[in-house]
């Protein structure tokens, strides 16, 4: 049987009180499959005691599971450009025990459906290279920083760094024979030009250059475009839905959502599979 209720959440960067309203939310509600699309550790200047670790985020995935038994969601989740990749071999740890899918580069079907990830986004000005590639060539925005350059918490081959973009992962990842009218992208980049994606740089510039108000990526906004996948969920730009007054946006068939949010709260983000138009966002 496929499954058809499912939560979206995003960027809780650790915050317990947002850990603690979606499983309260999930307990309550028992969806099918819950996204989790990135951000999920704290800041690395957070102090311990203020948020989750990786492996506090194991444990409660376990007591989840414990509690609810046959009624635990699929959980399937990635991680985003502020958490650190070092915290990786945590989440494949919990994906081998069957506390979650651990989806970056991966593909997991799930009944008549086929889910994909992807961590990666473009360039940003942050220094953490961890979760960054170039989009669709060496191209760097005015502002941003190479992924060549900043830092990351794991090795990466440097020829990897230099020629290595969002576009030709994609293209591994899902083949471009395969027919996407099933699958659903979980990225925590949003594509590039839409609502989701709009960050608030009116007006900034750099050494007079006009900074672009959309960063998100144009890879992903191509193989939207190209393949038409029925459904993108995404996070990264918090204040996007607040600029914009949408979380949510289309392209051609393409349900493209996003749980991104600059506020206190959780974005929790309900659809069904089957009526993707009556799909809702709650702040908690």
């Amino acid at each position: 049987m496929s499954p058809t209720r499912c939560f979206l959440v995003s960027d809780l960067h650790g915050r317990i009180d947002r850990y603690t309203k979606l499983f309260r939310a999930i307990a309550g509600e028992r969806p099918d499959v819950v996204f989790l699309a990135g951000d999920l550790l704290p800041h690395r200047w957070t102090t311990a005691d203020s948020g989750f670790s990786a492996g506090a985020i194991l444990a409660a995935f376990r007591d989840l599971r414990t509690s609810l038994a046959d009624e635990a969601p699929e959980v399937l989740l990635i991680l985003g450009n502020d958490d650190e990749r070092a915290a990786e071999s945590h989440f494949l740890a919990g994906d081998d025990e069957g506390l979650f899918t651990y989806l970056h580069r991966r593909v997991r079907v799930l009944g008549a459906y086929r889910t994909v990830g992807t961590s990666f986004v473009p360039p940003t000005p942050f220094l953490l290279k961890d979760w960054e590639r170039y989009d669709v060539g060496r191209h760097l925005d005015p502002g941003c920083v190479s992924p060549e350059k900043g830092y990351r918490t794991v090795v990466v081959d440097a020829e990897d760094l230099r020629s290595a973009t969002i576009a030709a992962d994609l293209d591994v990842l899902v083949p471009p024979n395969e027919d996407c009218r099933s699958t659903i992208l979980l990225s925590h980049s949003p594509p590039y030009r839409t609502v989701l994606d709009r960050a608030a740089l009116d007006g900034q510039t750099v050494d007079y250059a006009p900074l672009d108000v959309h960063v998100g990526s144009i890879a992903i906004r191509r193989f939207i475009e190209d393949r038409q996948p029925l459904l993108s969920l995404h996070g990264h730009i918090h204040e996007s839905a607040r600029l914009t007054g949408s979380w949510r946006d289309r392209i051609g068939r393409t349900h493209c959502f996003t749980a991104a949010h600059d506020g206190p709260e959780l974005a929790l983000v309900r659809f069904e599979l089957e009526d993707l138009e009556a799909a809702t966002r709650e702040l908690l």
